[in-house]
């Protein structure tokens, strides 16, 4: 009778501890699966930020095609070179108009900056005008202010910009290699170093997010080979 009890008492032991056992072996199974979820949810997050980045920089590649890129094959002042100053004067004033409100324009002027440089490669003598908007608004003037209602402020802006180019006889200039033009450029809006500007961030951006999806892929790979590795061993 004491051994069957005793024994009735060890059975009793030892199905709690195997319950005990499997309770733990639970809440292992569940925190595993928990952290799996995680790491999953994390996974697919960081995908996504990678594929959204992707998207991103192509279209600021299609943006800076159509607009940068399209511009600097256009441009014919590609190559840089050195000019002197020979002349800067004011031959006149430009009528301009400026909005004074919705549907209002008035009518304003400005004055007109000739400036005349001598190329130091030829010798020849150009007109210089400040960029490709400038040229494109006025190739007479060297520089196009914003039309305001202050004619006064305008002109001392283009009296300014006159005396510091009296000042500095030779300035670096962009030309036609080809000099078919008779201007030149004193800073180009399409330049090589524009055009790098342009395609920096998109690059950057590209590279940032194939990295992003090449290291979740690569952790996945890693992880099923660990895991195929520990049954391997079991």
């Amino acid at each position: 009778m004491f051994l069957w009890a005793g024994t009735k008492g060890s059975q009793g032991s030892g199905g709690e501890r195997r319950t005990i056992y499997q309770k733990i072996r639970e809440y292992d199974v569940l925190d595993k699966r928990k952290t799996v979820t995680a790491l999953k949810a994390g996974e697919d997050r960081a995908i996504l930020l990678g594929l959204s980045m992707i998207i991103v920089s192509v279209m600021m590649y299609f943006v800076v095609g159509i607009t940068m890129v399209r511009s600097y094959s256009d441009s014919v002042w590609t190559e840089e070179s050195s000019c002197t100053v020979l002349n800067s004067t004011i031959v006149g004033e430009i009528n301009c108009t400026y909005s004074c409100g919705s549907e209002c324009w008035k009518s304003s002027k400005y004055p007109c900056l000739q400036v005349f440089v001598s190329l130091n490669t030829s010798g020849k003598v150009v007109r210089l005008s400040h960029n490709e908007e400038a040229q494109d608004a006025n190739p007479e003037c060297f520089y196009v202010p914003k039309c305001r209602k202050d004619h006064n402020a305008m002109h001392t802006v283009i009296m300014n910009i006159s005396e510091r180019l009296k000042t500095q006889q030779q300035v670096k200039c962009y030309m036609d290699p080809a000099e078919q033009q008779d201007s030149a450029l004193l800073t180009s809006m399409y330049g090589r170093v524009a055009m790098f500007h342009s395609l920096f961030w998109p690059t950057c951006t590209l590279v940032g997010g194939t990295i992003i999806i090449a290291m979740v892929k690569l952790t996945q790979y890693l992880s099923i080979m660990c895991e195929q590795v520990g049954r391997i061993k079991r």
